[in-house]
């Protein structure tokens, strides 16, 4: 087999010259009478394709695909039952901080709740629980093992909501 070492040149390069749609050329050439544009419409129309949409913002609106489902205004609470804080010492001090480390919550700026999980529940660990919510139930629970809960002033829930 010979290869061909000609050098490439404008005199022997191959290329393909597309030829452009030649409308309204009569019903022969397959694009007469509409010229490949329809019937009616704005498209049709000359400068119909270039100014489409020129609609209000309502009908813009209403082309948008909607939200599905509902969202919450504010996050919903991390829940943490009172009998996975038993593994804490007695004196200790609950905070958001806390849980993250221990991997207990996922998000240390969302809130957290502590519940009972069932009413046979016992808790005798003396906690300070601080910054988070309690249920009334494991609330009764903590006060009576000896433990304090500490509510967030009204400026403290101000600056974790501006977090959000």
């Amino acid at each position: 087999m010979k290869k061909n070492n000609m050098a490439l040149g404008l005199h022997n390069i191959k290329h393909r010259k597309q030829t452009k749609k030649r409308l309204g050329r009569g019903n022969a050439s397959g694009h007469g009478t509409y010229c490949g544009r329809g019937i009616k419409g704005q498209r049709a129309r000359t400068g119909g394709k270039n100014k489409l949409k020129l609609r209000g913002f309502k009908r813009m609106l209403l082309t948008l695909p909607k939200f599905k489902g509902m969202r919450r205004r504010y996050f919903k609470a991390q829940v943490v039952y009172l009998s996975r804080l038993s593994r804490f010492e007695d004196e200790a001090q609950i905070t958001p901080g806390l849980l993250y480390e221990k991997k207990m919550i996922a998000d240390m700026n969302a809130p957290v709740k502590i519940l009972l999980r069932t009413p046979e529940d016992k808790f005798d660990k003396k906690i300070e629980v601080f910054g988070c919510r309690v249920s009334a139930s494991a609330r009764k629970l903590i006060e009576s093992a000896g433990g304090k809960i500490i509510e967030l002033s009204e400026d403290d829930k101000k600056k974790i909501e501006s977090r959000k």
